[in-house]
């Protein structure tokens, strides 16, 4: 039975209307208006997902990891009410200000902590900043081979078999365990959880890790551990600007656009 764990995030809801987001230039942050609920990033959700369909074939363990701070516990148990087996927070001062590899670096740590495990589910991207890396970065740490934008997830004779997203279809393949694999949206719909599952979730016990608790190195973790730089945060301006063009006749109005288009070099 395969042990897994499962990397989630949690962000502000994606669906939420452009214009109830804010651009902080200063701090270089988006800000969320006061109506906008705090949700699991959808793709990570389809992770959870991903390894729920292998227990359900196969049995086994899935640990969930969530790095933040200001977590809204009804949303982050999410993974339990939809049949993870535990869930585990990682909050410390020292971890704010973190880039993906910071971050990579801290979950690989807090992987490490859990102890055994043949699966890494991650999403393909958050879906506030959908950068993509971390995934990536947490199996460079852990020195684990790894699969992106997967489709389809199975144990087969021991070793796992994905279908992965390609631009004309699907590639399949085949790799030993212990894996980490990013998961694609092409996976379908996750389970809804149900009234169970939640009551369920509710009861659970969550620890919190500290970076001492993994035994971390402060220097490699946060603002201290970035490697990359945001220079510049802002919403771009887009300007439209709108000319009647006239004339006496439908002939002489075509006349004076071709005459326009002409001016500026459209044609």
């Amino acid at each position: 039975m395969p042990n897994m764990v499962v990397c989630v995030k949690q962000i502000a809801d994606p669906e939420a209307p452009a214009g109830s987001f804010k651009v902080d230039e200063a701090a270089k942050k988006v800000v969320a208006g006061a109506g906008v609920s705090q949700v699991v990033s959808p793709f990570d959700e389809q992770a959870v997902e991903a390894a729920l369909r292998v227990k359900d074939a196969h049995g086994g363990k899935i640990s969930v990891l969530s790095l933040g701070k200001d977590f809204v516990m009804d949303v982050i148990r999410k993974p339990l009410a939809m049949g993870a087996d535990e869930l585990i927070l990682l909050q410390d001062p020292a971890f704010e200000g973190a880039d993906s590899r910071s971050t990579a670096y801290a979950l690989a740590m807090a992987i490490k902590k859990i102890g055994e495990y043949d699966l890494i589910f991650c999403g393909r991207q958050a879906a506030d900043w959908d950068v993509g890396q971390v995934g990536l970065g947490i199996a460079e740490f852990l020195g684990i081979p790894s699969v992106t934008v997967a489709q389809k997830v199975e144990m087969v004779d021991g070793k796992v078999r994905l279908e992965r997203v390609v631009a004309d279809g699907y590639e399949v393949i085949e790799v030993s365990t212990p894996v980490l694999i990013t998961v694609s949206n092409e996976l379908g719909e996750p389970r809804y959880p149900k009234l169970k599952g939640i009551m369920a979730a509710a009861r659970k016990e969550v620890p919190t890790w500290t970076a001492q608790d993994i035994g971390a190195e402060t220097s490699q973790l946060g603002a201290a551990g970035a490697r990359t730089k945001l220079v510049k945060l802002f919403a771009p301006v887009k300007e439209a600007k709108c000319e009647i063009i006239e004339g006496e006749s439908p002939e002489e109005a075509a006349a004076n656009l071709a005459l326009k288009l002409r001016e500026a070099k459209l044609v």
